[in-house]
């Protein structure tokens, strides 16, 4: 009988510093460099200065976050078997909790750190499953992750994608498979068109699922609705389809979404009308002429990635949010996202007040939401509750 190979011990990467956080993130700067060369991406044993073991993740010199801890149970290996129960919690968490397959076929189904899997993400659109790797380490793993995936969901497509700056930061190389073609998801029984691999994420916003029912709700009685940053016309379509809401506008300056925005509600049998123009452009151009709405949506992109640049992003949405309150009727309804992660809350909320002082109107907020359950965010890494969404009455 031949004797098995005995697996060769793991790196060990030490600390510069005592290990007195959770956080799953240790940067290059509380790091010391390893005295052997380990592979971007690598499991490695996890050391603070003193020599105590104190977790293990993935390595990477390239990265600025050098560390992604993932387990401090010494006992715990990360191996296919670790990589199973996470994403098994992670289903659980959808499907038995949030109970999430009644009422959508498109959910976020790992979130990251906040499944216990730093820089993975996966969404669920019907059949096909959407992967996004925000780390070298998860990219490694992608066949494990595969497997793990597909026990829950077998038969699924899988579609997976890195963007480029993230394969830059983390010095990996995925080169994505081909492109699924378009195809229709639901949620609370409105229907949109999916398209995988497009640069709008992983093909469809399912965090504003909860903020998309809620508005509707607000749109009763023929309401007149203007969307602005209406992307693939989720709000627009469910303020119609849904919401019972009489005329709705949409505005977006990518032609792209603009031609989805429209399947989409034809799909839904929804009269809407969307238009190709820069938001500053067009409010300045209709509110001399006293165009007014019931209820207005502002839903803008990411703003930045970049921490240095978040007084850059909130002056941004000072201009967008000033101008679109102005275009609120008096008693009418607004609502205002970002999902600039790097912008908190409280910043957000100050934006808001000063938009409204400079726009000569008072907002009686009534909702601060955020992302859906199946978005979850852990109480020691605050960095996962990106998305916000106040809803407020104006006068």
């Amino acid at each position: 009988m031949s004797a098995v190979p005995e697996t060769p011990p793991l790196p060990t990467v030490r600390l510069k510093i005592e290990r007195r956080s959770s956080h799953p993130w240790v940067f290059q700067k509380m790091v010391e460099w390893p005295s052997a060369k380990v592979p971007n991406g690598a499991v490695v044993n996890i050391e603070d200065k003193a020599g105590q073991w104190v977790g293990r993740g993935f390595y990477n010199g390239h990265s600025r976050i050098a560390l992604r801890v993932l387990t401090a149970d010494k006992a715990e290996p990360i191996d296919a078997e670790f990589f199973a129960r996470r994403i098994e919690r992670a289903v659980s968490l959808r499907r038995e909790a949030l109970k999430l397959d009644d009422v959508t076929d498109a959910y976020r189904l790992i979130h990251s750190e906040a499944d216990g899997l730093s820089g993975l993400v996966v969404d669920r659109f019907a059949d096909t499953l959407v992967v996004e790797f925000f780390a070298a380490g998860m990219f490694r793993q992608r066949g494990v992750i595969q497997d793990a995936l597909l026990k829950h969901f077998p038969g699924a497509n899988l579609y997976y994608f890195a963007e480029e700056h993230v394969g830059k930061q983390e010095s990996f190389d995925c080169r994505p498979p081909v492109l699924p073609p378009p195809f229709t998801i639901t949620e609370h029984g409105v229907k949109f068109r999916v398209a995988p691999g497009s640069k709008h994420k992983t093909g469809f916003f399912v965090d504003q699922r909860d903020n998309r029912k809620f508005l509707a709700s607000l749109c009763g009685g023929g309401k007149r609705v203007l969307d602005l940053c209406c992307n693939s016309g989720g709000f627009a379509v469910y303020a119609k389809a849904l919401g019972g809401a009489g005329e709705v506008i949409g505005v977006d300056l990518d032609e792209t979404v603009i031609e989805l925005a429209k399947q989409n509600a034809k799909l839904n049998k929804a009269e809407v009308r969307f238009i190709q123009a820069d938001l500053f452009a067009w409010l300045r151009d209709v509110l001399p002429n006293g165009e007014r709405f019931d209820v207005v949506v502002l839903d803008p992109a990411k703003m930045t990635r970049d921490r240095e640049d978040v007084m850059g992003a909130l002056k941004k949405y000072l201009d967008m949010n000033k101008l679109a309150l102005m275009a609120v009727k008096p008693g009418g309804m607004f609502l205002t996202c970002s999902c600039t992660g790097l912008v908190n809350e409280a910043d957000f909320l100050e934006m808001l007040r000063r938009a409204a002082w400079q726009a000569q109107r008072e907002v009686q907020i009534v909702r601060v939401s955020g992302a859906g359950g199946d978005h979850p965010f852990m109480a020691h890494v605050p960095e996962g509750r990106y998305l916000k969404a106040v809803f407020a009455r104006v006068w």
